[in-house]
């Protein structure tokens, strides 16, 4: 149900095109035009540009953490006015967040980065708040995931709880990645060496692919954006003030 649109963010064929396309320019050009040293520029600028880092990873995955954000924003508004709200697009949605953010994304940072942080002695106050708040976050998502159903819906104690649960995940995660984003990873650099980054990003993709398989974000968006559309939600234009 995704749109051309939402599959256009850079896929899990980067690297392969980038090695296809260098490999493939001594052809356009001939060899008298093309030597080693300019091949291995030509190869290297291109990698630079396109490669995507284990920063740039994680932030786009925060992105789709906060479009579900939005999704529980419009889940307690209809349920606190009381209108029609489909369990489907909801159940799927804390799926989401169960299997990409929780089982994959929170698990790439207590594994990987979170470690080196605590070697190099920094910031391990927050790394305590942020894994205690990962939990939390969990514990929040087992409660909507069992009543996000028309049952849960329906009954008012269940839709309290529902609407509790999915309050306390939009207040607590908004500040959580906001955090992330601009504190924790920014400092990645000062901590490990750019072999050590890059090599970072290398193993997030590895990670991706056996987890999810080829395009393993791309089909989180678009299930994202099918999501919003269910709701009504997906028309970016519509949350521009009118004059």
């Amino acid at each position: 149900m995704e749109t051309s649109n939402e599959r256009s963010a850079i896929g899990p064929e980067r690297r392969r095109f980038i090695k296809t396309i260098s490999a493939g320019v001594p052809l356009l050009l001939g060899s008298t035009a093309w030597n080693g040293l300019a091949a291995s520029a030509f190869a290297e600028e291109a990698e630079t540009e396109e490669m995507v880092s284990p920063g740039e990873d994680l932030m786009r995955e925060h992105g789709v953490l906060k479009r579900i954000l939005l999704v529980y924003e419009e889940a307690i508004r209809r349920l606190d006015a009381k209108q029609k709200l489909p369990p489907e697009p909801l159940a799927d949605s804390a799926q989401i967040i169960r299997s990409f953010i929780e089982d994959y994304h929170e698990l790439l940072e207590e594994n990987h980065l979170f470690p080196r942080y605590r070697r190099a002695n920094r910031m391990v106050n927050l790394l305590a708040v942020l894994e205690k708040q990962h939990q939390a976050g969990r514990r929040l998502t087992d409660t909507i995931l069992r009543h996000a159903n028309l049952a849960g819906i329906k009954d008012p104690d269940s839709r309290r709880e529902l609407t509790g649960s999915m309050r306390q995940f939009v207040r607590m995660y908004a500040p959580h990645e906001a955090r992330e984003d601009t504190v924790l990873f920014p400092a990645l650099h000062e901590i490990v060496s750019q072999n050590e980054y890059d090599s970072l990003g290398e193993e997030f993709e590895k990670i991706e692919q056996e987890q999810f398989g080829e395009g393993g974000f791309e089909e989180f968006v678009g299930r994202v954006a099918a999501v919003e559309k269910t709701l009504g939600i997906y028309d970016l234009d519509q949350f521009t003030p009118k004059d």
